[in-house]
């Protein structure tokens, strides 16, 4: 979980592989109207929010419940959220990517053919409900090489198991 640039599919597709589970980008599941909104930079609304959460929260039900284990790229960004997608499955552990601004819109600013466009980072910043202590969680800073952020990941999951 994270907001946009902070390496959600990179990484969670990389441990995915190294744990040898699902991957699921959950921007795969947004509407077609809620992409004609990002692009266009209009940031989305609890309201817009709800029906693709919805969506992301049932793909990850039908997995668990047919005894698959599945990594979810998802920003995930308020709690109501991420207990909206708790409700899916009681043991999700979510992985906060924490990264300062101007890292952010580096990363932005390089990558090509997203549909999130870097004006609505501020408006994810303001959003975001880093973790609280009673969820579980573990917060990384990816900073390094994407194999070593993995294993950062890993070790900090094992404390939490």
């Amino acid at each position: 979980m994270g907001v946009s640039g902070s390496g959600k599919t990179t990484i969670a597709r990389a441990l995915a592989e190294r744990l040898g589970h699902d991957f699921m980008d959950a921007d795969d599941l947004h509407p077609p109207a809620n992409r004609a909104r990002l692009a266009a930079g209009t940031a989305l609304t609890d309201a817009d929010r709800a029906p693709w959460l919805d969506s992301v929260a049932r793909a990850i039900s039908s997995r668990v419940a047919g005894g698959g284990r599945i990594v979810v790229a998802c920003s995930a960004l308020k709690r109501v959220y991420r207990d909206r997608l708790r409700r899916a499955a009681e043991h999700m552990v979510f992985v906060h990517l924490d990264l300062d601004r101007d890292t952010l819109m580096q990363r932005i600013h390089r990558r090509r053919g997203h549909f999130m466009p870097q004006s609505l980072l501020d408006d994810q910043l303001a959003t975001l409900q880093p973790p609280a202590a009673d969820e579980r969680a573990v917060i990384v800073r990816p900073l390094g090489p994407v194999a070593d952020t993995v294993e950062q990941v890993i070790s900090n999951l094992r404390r939490i198991a």
